[in-house]
């Protein structure tokens, strides 16, 4: 009996940074597990801004064209989390765009 075959690993956009806040295996693994570390930081201790911020991640990780991680399975938390049959439920209460998207969209300026 054949091996399941496995499914390519997407294809995601190119982050902006030099360097992520963590090494690439370490952020695979564990990323949940600092943005809820993070966020009960900022919930309960008013910390912001932090190494590990979401917002942070969002800034660097958006789309060039549109300043998003969601749209397509080439945006980064969403291809990521596709690729990997992961929940993806940031986005239900937090914004998946960069703020400078987010002030083109109130302004009405197309991206």
């Amino acid at each position: 009996m054949a091996a399941p075959a496995l499914a390519k690993p997407p294809v995601l956009d190119k982050a902006k940074g030099e360097k992520c806040v963590e090494e690439t295996s370490v952020m695979r693994k564990r990323h949940m597990d600092f943005l809820k570390h993070q966020r009960d930081d900022t919930v309960h201790g008013g910390i912001r801004g932090a190494k590990h911020s979401l917002a942070g991640c969002v800034e660097c990780h958006a789309n060039a064209r549109d300043g998003a991680v969601l749209g397509s399975s080439q945006h980064f938390c969403q291809g990521c989390h596709e690729y990997a049959a992961v929940k993806l439920d940031c986005f239900d209460c937090h914004t998946s765009h960069t703020k400078s998207a987010q002030a083109s969209q109130k302004r009405g300026v197309p991206r």
